[in-house]
């Protein structure tokens, strides 16, 4: 990322202090990001409705910073300067649910005596779901939770992971308590990146993990499927359940579903 060299009255002091500014984030310097706060900082985050001192950064920045150098995060152009103040907007991609989930946010950030004097940062949701788009209005649930974009990208994409390596959906009895425990979240803030972020309940999220699962076999089984076998092993506890997603996420009934997986069997294993 590069500084705008066109700005009529873009100051050098002020271009240096943001570049190292924004090095030390993709660095992951907490030491150097924190170093270059003045004593009387100002951060505001606007999506969060909170205000912050030099107190209460140090934090707010370590759980903030990327956890890899290649974060899912797209700048949208390039840092611009004007005076004594710079400008950055980037996008935030959610890499769990869906994957339509993204934030756009943008920082103003104000340089005084070669140092960040004044932090404005803005975010909102963009390319959500219909059920998402409703939920990005209650703003005072993301503020009592304390959960900016960056913090609610990097908990989708644990829940994810958590979800394909341990595969708690098979146990038929998995509830959002222990998920939120075993994920390292409270079940409040599971519970507002689901059905706020995402759009989604937590037992749609968990029984499409489950219908993947269940697909995934499918893919490679011989006949005769079972498929109403699969399904329990997969932890619906209810078929009446299973038929719902499947259709849902398939537009066939099992049985239609099925019937295909054989035709195509008996057409490879004919002359």
């Amino acid at each position: 990322m590069h500084a705008d060299d066109d700005g009529p009255e873009q100051s050098p002091a002020t271009r240096e202090t943001v570049m190292r500014y924004h090095l030390s984030w993709k660095r992951r310097d907490l030491d150097s990001v924190m170093a270059l706060y003045h004593p009387a900082i100002q951060y505001n985050d606007f999506f969060q409705n909170r205000v912050l001192g030099l107190d209460e950064l140090r934090e707010y920045v370590r759980v903030s910073m990327p956890r890899e150098s290649d974060e899912a995060l797209e700048h949208c152009d390039r840092i611009r300067i004007d005076g004594n103040t710079a400008f950055i907007q980037y996008e935030v991609t959610l890499r769990g649910g869906s994957g339509l989930v993204s934030f756009r946010s943008s920082e103003a950030i104000t340089v005084k005596d070669g140092l960040i004097w004044r932090v404005n940062e803005y975010a909102s949701l963009v390319r959500e779901t219909a059920a998402a788009a409703q939920a990005s209005n209650r703003r005072p649930a993301a503020s009592r939770l304390g959960l900016s974009p960056r913090q609610l990208s990097f908990m989708a994409d644990d829940l994810q992971s958590y979800f394909q390596r341990q595969q708690p959906y098979l146990d038929p009895e998995l509830d959002l308590q222990r998920v939120a425990k075993e994920c390292g979240y409270s079940r409040n803030q599971i519970s507002y990146l689901l059905n706020q972020v995402l759009g989604q309940s937590f037992y749609r999220y968990v029984n499409q993990a489950r219908l993947q699962h269940v697909l995934r076999g499918l893919d490679t089984a011989t006949p005769p499927l079972r498929i109403d076998e699969r399904a329990f092993a997969a932890g619906f506890n209810s078929l009446s359940a299973f038929y719902s997603c499947f259709r849902q996420h398939t537009g066939q009934s099992p049985m239609a579903y099925a019937k295909q997986i054989s035709l195509r069997a008996r057409a490879q294993d004919s002359p």
